[in-house]
């Protein structure tokens, strides 16, 4: 059984106050709207569990009321950190459940392909992430505004979400997280603790994710096209 976690416990700070990013309407609903309804459609998911902050339960029912959603759905608190919230859902999983797919609740523009093809491979390799090629020179600054050294973009890929595993994998990775007190803000970073390869998934059409007043109208674009 393959399943979806949509981790829509964060508060969008950069978003500014008084702003919940994940309920901000766009291209005729929320963003988290978008995201939920683009997983519920995905023939390869058989279930759905979405992080939410406490107190935001009722608010994500009343959503789910009015969006003709067909898969099973549940709703898990959020932790302190995005690990802890992710593993909240690792830990709600059905029994069966044996694929993950790692969502950002404020990235509602993901292709269907791509979370096919990164379920697909995490399947037989274990871990996939959805990426993108950089395409700008890009440059590592000595910790401040000024270039300490040159990049080769060739070699430089910018990691989205879905990120996809197979649940003993990131379940274990998430574990060896835990044990050495680390944080990762990026699903694929803990399975470097474990050295569990995880292959790139290019997604060629844009996948932004909703963080700051800038990106809403291009996610409106991309959403009405």
């Amino acid at each position: 059984m393959t399943s979806a976690v949509i981790v829509a416990a964060g508060r969008g700070t950069r978003m500014g106050p008084d702003v919940d990013k994940l309920f901000l309407e766009v291209a005729g609903a929320p963003v988290i709207a978008h995201t939920w309804r683009r997983f519920d459609a995905c023939p390869e998911i058989g279930e759905l569990i979405l992080v939410v902050r406490d107190g935001m339960q009722d608010a994500f029912r009343e959503l789910a009321a009015g969006l003709a959603l067909k898969k099973p759905f549940r709703f898990v608190p959020g932790g302190a950190e995005r690990q802890d919230s992710v593993w909240n859902g690792l830990v709600a999983l059905d029994p069966a459940a044996d694929v993950v797919a790692i969502q950002d609740g404020a990235r509602p523009c993901t292709p269907a392909e791509v979370i096919t093809r990164c379920l697909q491979v995490a399947r037989t390799t274990g871990a996939a992430v959805a990426a993108q090629r950089a395409t700008d020179t890009i440059k590592e600054s000595d910790g401040g505004t000024r270039i300490a050294r040159h990049l080769d973009r060739s070699r430089l890929w910018a990691v989205q979400t879905p990120q996809c595993f197979r649940v003993d994998v990131i379940r274990r990775a998430l574990a060896a997280v835990k044990a050495a007190g680390a944080q990762v803000t990026d699903d694929t970073a803990a399975c470097e603790l474990i050295d569990q390869p995880v292959e790139l998934i290019e997604s060629r059409l844009p996948n932004p994710k909703v963080t700051a007043q800038p990106d809403v109208p291009f996610v409106e674009l991309l959403l009405r096209a």
